[in-house]
């Protein structure tokens, strides 16, 4: 494709192209090279992504200086893809896995940089820890394995799964998660995470806008998803994740009005990770997501609000 001209997908004439505000590189648990994610969000016909990592901000650089290059040799003069500099923190609440999607976070900062390595160094005991009961369990893998055939990536457990299958241990990726490494699984170990409310901060110390991730995935009561909600918009929350790839049209509407409830800003995601996550496509998730660039825009309106005061 040339990338000088810039694909609208098939979207209606006269519309504003959409916008995809969650997406994996395989920096994390993606497939597609942060450069790559670039290309196909253009063959996407999408105005911005955001680039959010679980827990690392190294694919960052690469997309935003290479989606600025495409603009300068081949369409300076024209509306050019936005890459959305972003990351999702893995957190815990009451014993459960939340996601917190930080966007437009200002990542060179000192502060939040070395809370990141932080994270890096409870990520890597905590793999080294499963690497061996993996090997208590005849799956020879060492964590140095690992980053030899997943380089520039942060592990996660969709790696081992990856690595099992390719090695001959398993048959599928959900038969690892099913016999080894999931929640309950022999060889899991829990790491230690920020609290929700923690990464609010964070996020917010670094400039960035914080938004709760798939609330619906939680599966949790609506009384405690309520809950959670009014405490992360006591500490700071901004927006929540309201159109997502796996919602039906009641999920979405129960999470606009919980926004509506707690004055909180529309998100939403593909939740994109390449073939990772079979099916699943950027922008349009499994085939009926849309995120309209309006939603974006009001996003950008409370940031320059808050950068005026």
């Amino acid at each position: 494709m040339n990338k000088s001209i810039r694909s609208h997908g098939g979207f209606p004439r006269g519309t504003l192209p959409p916008v995809d505000l969650h997406v994996h590189s395989n920096r994390s648990d993606g497939t597609f090279s942060p450069s790559q994610l670039v290309d196909y969000a253009i063959e996407k016909g999408l105005a911005a992504f955001a680039l959010t990592d679980h827990d690392t901000i190294d694919g960052l650089d690469e997309a935003i200086s290479y989606a600025e290059s495409l603009t300068s040799r081949h369409c300076p003069d024209s509306s050019a893809l936005e890459v959305i500099p972003g990351i999702e923190f893995s957190t815990e609440y009451q014993g459960q896995d939340v996601h917190i999607v930080g966007l437009y976070i200002d990542y060179h900062n000192e502060a939040f940089q070395k809370q990141l390595q932080e994270f890096v160094s409870s990520r890597e005991s905590r793999n080294r820890k499963m690497c061996l009961l993996l090997q208590e369990h005849g799956i020879h893998v060492t964590y140095e394995d690992l980053l030899a055939e997943f380089p520039d990536a942060v592990i996660t457990r969709a790696h081992y799964a990856k690595y099992m299958l390719n090695h001959g241990y398993i048959k599928s990726m959900k038969e690892a998660f099913e016999r080894y490494i999931d929640d309950h699984g022999p060889c899991y170990v829990p790491r230690e995470k920020v609290t929700p409310g923690q990464a609010v901060k964070l996020i917010l110390a670094a400039d960035g806008i914080p938004i709760l991730a798939h609330p619906i995935l939680y599966r949790m009561s609506d009384d405690r998803l309520d809950t959670l909600t009014a405490a992360l918009k006591e500490a700071g929350l901004i927006g929540i994740e309201a159109i997502y790839s796996t919602y039906t049209p009641a999920e979405e509407r129960q999470i606009r009005a919980l926004a509506v409830k707690y004055h909180l800003l529309i998100s939403g995601g593909s939740d994109f990770h390449g073939s990772n996550k079979p099916g699943l496509d950027l922008a349009v998730g499994y085939g009926r997501l849309f995120v309209p660039y309006s939603v974006l825009q009001n996003l950008k309106n409370i940031r320059s609000s808050a950068s005026n005061t």
